[in-house]
């Protein structure tokens, strides 16, 4: 089944429930109810993105506190019950990674929330734990209004991935 069917087939609560888990912006949630019915996938994606660049700040910081932390797995069992058949995987790199990688992405990732205001958030899905604490380290320093903007390019990469998976869900 396609993307488009899949969501068009959905009652408003379903369909709701199942963007939610791609992204918890709630305005990016209710502007993607309301488009429906999509004609096509590649209208579903072009909605997708022209209500992503309506978002403000706040509808970001929404949609980044539904992630789990990169690497805290406390974070991730708590933050991807709900979205586990979407985000599996996405993390995967985490899984070998040695004790002090996953020391070092807590501690960064600790530094990150508490300069920026809001979690590192970062397309995880086929990196390993190192290439996301390379990023992680990469980012740390940058002003905050551009790591808005990295965190928002990164939320909107998951988004779709998790759209593309809602056919296969």
């Amino acid at each position: 089944m396609s993307i488009t069917a899949k969501l068009n087939g959905l009652t408003d609560d379903d369909a709701r429930v199942a963007l939610t888990n791609c992204c918890a912006a709630e305005k990016w949630v209710s502007g993607m109810v309301t488009a429906r019915p999509f004609a096509s996938d590649a209208a579903l994606c072009s909605a997708c993105d022209g209500i992503a660049a309506t978002l403000i700040e706040s509808d970001w910081l929404e949609a980044f506190a539904a992630h789990p932390l990169i690497g805290d797995v406390d974070s991730l069992r708590k933050k991807y019950a709900a979205t586990k058949q979407l985000a599996a995987g996405e993390q995967s790199g985490v899984d070998a990674a040695s004790e002090a990688t996953l020391h070092e992405l807590a501690g960064l990732n600790r530094d990150y929330a508490e300069k920026f205001g809001f979690i590192f958030i970062v397309f995880a899905t086929g990196k390993t734990a190192d290439e996301m604490l390379a990023i992680l380290k990469s980012r740390i320093n940058n002003s905050r209004d551009q790591e808005l903007a990295n965190a928002a390019a990164e939320q909107l990469k998951i988004t779709r991935l998790r759209i593309e998976k809602l056919a296969n869900g």
